[in-house]
């Protein structure tokens, strides 16, 4: 499956879609991919259906919910913690072996 990327999407267009998300209970993601899919229908005639296509990304994570941001800014923290405790823990030991000389 490809990935599409959109840069410079304006402010409200981007307010717009996560509103229109938001009041269907779809991520934006999700919402993008259906008028996408609803879009590409109108030019070529053909029927999608956008829920195979979210069934089929919901696939992907073997029946684990994708990570939310909230998960990842958690998981960041942990991670800047334990890097900032390494760099304490070697400042002491440096620390300690300065005076040992």
């Amino acid at each position: 499956m490809a990935n599409l990327h959109i840069r410079n999407v304006p402010e409200p267009v981007r307010r717009g879609l996560r509103l229109r998300a938001a009041r269907k209970g779809h991520s934006m993601e999700a919402e993008a991919r259906a008028i996408l899919a609803n879009a590409v229908q109108h030019e070529n005639g053909e029927k999608f259906d956008p829920q195979s296509l979210q069934d089929f990304v919901l696939g992907l994570f073997k029946g684990k919910p994708p990570r939310l941001a909230d998960e990842l800014i958690k998981e960041r923290r942990r991670e800047a913690q334990m890097e900032l405790k390494e760099i304490e823990t070697g400042k002491a030991r440096r620390s300690r072996a300065g005076r040992a000389r």
